[in-house]
């Protein structure tokens, strides 16, 4: 058996320690794979635990577009070949393409590359990835996320191909993982759920007593999530003119001059910016946060009818993979507010992670709805989605964690909880206005079918720690060892039998 490992970014050290227990404990020996960020793959290329087959660089396939030229045929094959349904999807996807993220900081957003270019750089991606698997031959691609030019076609190729694609994905469910075949649903928990439509209630303890333990005391499932406001503060903005933090300011711009210099000899388009930037970037940033928008925040009134809409992190593929159509939020908020009942208010909350980020000029336009709300991001959200009549979400988390406490919500694009009947999915912007009246005067919530769901997921999922092991876990023996949950249920999908 083969493997082809999707390796993005630090990514690449977990997926190796995953590789090297495959091979130790399975016997699975063949691997190939496509890696993002030139430090991960000199790593790769200089370890001796793994004699790869073909690994591709990012990067290095990013450059031969300067020697490509625009070929009309070759992208009407690809259309026809691997189009979704067509090819834009591939370049959408990619936020440094687009939008010369994570090169620049948001909420810049201009592309780096103008239309034809970006035809070069796709076909030379579609080229070489096409190559690999045809010669390669994989039994399987794995990856920790489907997000990219490169990472998508890859994705796309291998399914068109028959090659079986395994993804992790975060369960939403405290800090369980599990592996879906598809990135935008939980397969393995799906079929299970099927087979547990006719098993008795008191089959799933594990669900109730989660349920009961949620609803007691909800908690995001990240524990990351409540330390993002911590730097957002106006104090905060000047805390970097003490002397210990401006040494470290200092060393930190140091080691992107450093950076700089040593990207610049590869000319990675991913890194292919001057450091001058980041200080811009930052000090910007520093600037907004300064003068700061709690002048735009309204009051938080439980006893109002009111509908509430969570803001997205962004650009993120929850939203260029799961919701192409819905990346613009003030235009979807327009579409939401005038789509509630006339007295109805719209609470908008910040994601924590975006409120350093998110420029003034953001709220004061979607402000300029009448009855749109601007909370506080301090209030959690869980403070609110009790008094919501209905929660409006794009793919978001929150549109879980009120289904659990038995919200009626409406969803835009595809995220693992679609097809529970409490969910509504809205196809199409004139449907919405009658999808609301429908959630708010005929909602019916199936206790029993969410019980059975949350089972299934329990049961398809493993707990693990992968933030510590993907951020912070130095020890390359450490991350392999804390990986072990994560590499049984790998070889139970591919139904390995350990040596």
């Amino acid at each position: 058996m083969k493997g082809c490992f999707l390796l993005q970014r630090r990514f690449a050290y977990l997926g190796h320690a995953i590789i090297r227990s495959l091979k130790e404990q399975y016997g699975v020996t063949d691997f190939c794979g496509y890696v993002y960020q030139r430090s991960s793959y000199d790593f790769l290329r200089s370890q001796k635990d793994i004699n790869y087959g073909t690994l591709l660089l990012d990067e290095d396939i990013h450059k031969k577009y300067k020697e490509e030229k625009v070929d009309k045929k070759y992208l009407a094959y690809l259309e026809e070949t691997y189009g979704i349904p067509n090819l834009w999807p591939y370049l959408t996807i990619d936020r440094i393409l687009m939008s010369n993220q994570l090169v620049r900081e948001y909420p810049y957003d201009q592309p780096p590359f103008d239309h034809e270019t970006m035809l070069r750089i796709l076909q030379v991606h579609a080229r070489t990835i096409e190559t690999m698997l045809i010669e390669e031959k994989p039994d399987f691609v794995f990856a920790s996320v489907v997000g990219g030019l490169g990472n998508l076609l890859l994705w796309e190729m291998a399914k068109k191909m028959g090659i079986k694609t395994l993804v992790t994905l975060p369960t939403c469910t405290g800090t369980r993982y599990l592996i879906s075949e598809e990135y935008d649903s939980f397969t393995g928990a799906e079929s299970l759920y099927e087979l547990y439509k006719d098993k008795p209630l008191d089959f799933f303890k594990s669900a109730t007593d989660f349920l009961a333990e949620f609803r007691n005391k909800p908690k995001a499932y990240s524990p990351a999530i409540p330390n993002y406001l911590k730097n957002t503060t106006r104090s905060s903005q000047f805390q970097f003119l003490r002397p210990a933090k401006l040494l470290r300011s200092v060393n930190w711009y140091k080691e992107i001059l450093t950076q700089y210099r040593e990207q610049r000899k590869n000319h990675d388009y991913s890194y292919d910016t001057h450091p001058a930037y980041y200080l811009v970037d930052h000090i910007k940033r520093k600037i907004r946060n300064a003068i700061g928008v709690n002048d735009l925040y309204d009051e938080f009134n439980p006893e109002e009818d009111f509908a509430f809409f969570p803001l997205h992190y962004e650009p993120e593929i929850a939203l260029l993979l799961q919701a192409p159509w819905h990346t613009n939020q003030l235009n979807l908020i327009n579409q939401i507010a005038h789509s509630l009942p006339v007295h109805y208010k719209l609470y908008i909350k910040e994601h924590p992670a975006m409120v350093e980020f998110r420029p003034r000029s953001f709220y004061k336009a979607l402000k300029k709805n009448p009855n749109v709300k601007l909370i506080n991001p301090r209030i959690s959200s869980f403070d609110i989605i009790p008094y919501a009549r209905l929660i409006t979400t794009i793919t978001g988390t929150v549109g879980w964690e009120a289904t659990l406490l038995k919200k009626p919500v409406i969803m835009f694009g595809n995220q693992f909880y679609k097809f529970l009947s409490s969910v509504k999915k809205c196809p199409t912007m004139k449907e919405l206005p009658y999808l609301v009246q429908e959630q708010l005067n005929n909602f019916v919530y199936n206790e029993d079918e969410v019980i059975r769901f949350v089972q299934a997921i329990l049961d398809e999922s493993i707990p693990i720690n992968m933030t510590q092991l993907w951020e912070y876990e130095p020890d390359h023996e450490k991350k392999k060892i804390g990986l072990q949950s994560m590499v049984l249920l790998l070889a139970q999908k591919l139904n390995l039998v350990q040596k």
